[in-house]
């Protein structure tokens, strides 16, 4: 009689981890018996990695759901396989529908939400024009840094912390300097503020002058208060899926996010896309784009955008354009408008919640307060560290301030998934616990 033969299934996690340590005790074997004068490994790498769960309620990055996490670890495919091809193809589909544009040009750059601003810088501007940067945090002085070194001339009018810079502060700077280009970030994630640019229209027409706004948080639709002269670009970083935002309608020439916020997806891919009119800017430039791996057309190229067949640009990063993939998809059943108000009923929430247990918003004006990040004062008499630190270790992150105000500010992300309400309670609980905790005194 033949013999029966018995099937497990066993879990891929489980055979991964069981081949591994059989390999590894393979490995340890056979070098006990060799000499070597290599410089020998260290010994916690001959042990898997190990996490702790974690609730993220900082910044950024925030949870992945269960599918984009699942996505993580499914097979690598070739970066110029048909079928990665087909899921670049839609993430950017994807895109349109999350940025509201026909844009062809609407795709990814391989890094994080930053290189989504140097894609945009590099590809708009040129060496030898002028930057003004209206500061009102950690992104106007990295705009400044970066207009540095892509060789501009810059200058800076910058608000006390805290505070916004005037429209009239603004109009006398662009008398002064009579920039080619002005940079606002219009929320401003380190800080929560929502920079005014209602009022530059003319300053800026009288001049020339370029307007580059940075629209972290809050987009407006007052297509009046841009130069009619000269083109106009917009950049959008965290808020994206979080709160409207309409790039066509808008008439937006240039939009860049990041994937680990509203999205929840691994750092790792800018989505970021450029109007035909910005297009039409990058195709004529005196120069060529200073950056091979950013350069518009190269990239689009890779992406699909051009119609013409695909070209080696660079290796993508194959498992986080899964990740996105799912991302879309997640948002794209929920639905923008779903997924707008579920996370402006939250965050009022959390306001509401914050103020009832003593704290106080860092921003005190609620229409300038961004619409998933709330920076919150840290309480006279308390340490703010040690309460980040204390919460950190029960799994649960919030952010303390950057630079000056790092022990002055905590910054609370509700994100995607964590803009949830039990969640949102559950935050400020153990927040005000912490607080309550004699330890964590001054």
């Amino acid at each position: 009689m033949a013999a029966r033969i018995t099937l497990i299934r066993v879990p891929l996690f489980a055979r991964s981890f069981s081949a591994f340590q059989a390999k590894t005790a393979q490995y340890q074997e056979k070098s006990e018996t060799m000499s070597s004068n290599l410089i020998p490994p260290p010994d916690v790498l001959k042990e898997p990695i190990k996490i702790p769960p974690r609730q993220l309620f900082g910044p950024g990055p925030s949870n992945m759901p269960d599918a984009v996490a699942h996505t993580q670890s499914m097979s690598l495919l070739g970066h110029l396989h048909p079928e990665f091809l087909k899921v670049m193809h839609d993430v950017r589909d994807g895109l349109k529908y999350l940025f509201q544009t026909t844009n062809d040009f609407t795709m990814c750059a391989s890094g994080t939400g930053h290189s989504g601003m140097e894609c945009a810088f590099l590809n708009l501007l040129e060496r030898g024009e002028s930057l003004l940067c209206v500061t009102t945090g950690l992104w106007g002085r990295r705009a400044e840094s970066l207009g540095q070194r892509l060789g501009l001339q810059t200058f800076v009018v910058e608000a006390p912390q805290g505070e916004v810079v005037s429209v009239e502060e603004i109009s006398k700077a662009i008398e002064q300097h009579k920039p080619t280009a002005m940079f606002v970030c219009i929320g401003e994630s380190s800080t929560g503020i929502v920079q005014p640019i209602q009022g530059l229209s003319e300053a800026c027409k009288k001049h020339n002058t370029l307007l580059i706004a940075d629209t972290v948080s809050r987009s407006s639709n007052k297509s009046d208060i841009f130069p009619k002269k000269k083109q106009s670009y917009f950049f959008q970083v965290a808020s994206i899926g979080a709160e409207p935002f309409k790039m066509d309608e808008w008439g937006v020439d240039c939009v860049y996010s990041a994937t680990q916020k509203v999205l929840n997806a691994p750092p790792g891919l800018a989505p970021i896309s450029f109007s035909k009119r910005a297009m039409d800017k990058i195709r004529n430039r005196k120069t060529k784009v200073a950056s091979f791996y950013f350069d518009a057309l190269e990239l689009g190229n890779y992406w699909g955008c051009d119609g013409q067949i695909t070209r080696y640009h660079h290796t993508a990063p194959i498992s986080s354009v899964y990740a996105i993939r799912s991302a879309l998809s997640i948002i794209a059943n929920e639905s923008l408008e779903h997924s707008w108000e579920r996370h402006k009923t939250n965050v009022k929430l959390l306001h509401s919640l914050l103020e009832e247990n003593g704290f106080e918003c860092f921003v005190q004006k609620p229409e300038n307060r961004l619409a998933c990040l709330t920076v919150v004062k840290v309480p006279q008499g308390v340490d703010g560290k040690k309460v980040t630190a204390s919460l950190l270790g029960k799994g649960l992150e919030i952010a303390n301030g950057l630079g000056e105000s790092a022990a002055k500010l905590w910054r609370i992300g509700t994100f995607g998934g964590n803009s949830d309400e039990q969640k949102i309670r559950n935050v400020v609980k153990m927040l005000k616990d912490e607080v309550q905790n004699p330890t964590n005194k001054l």
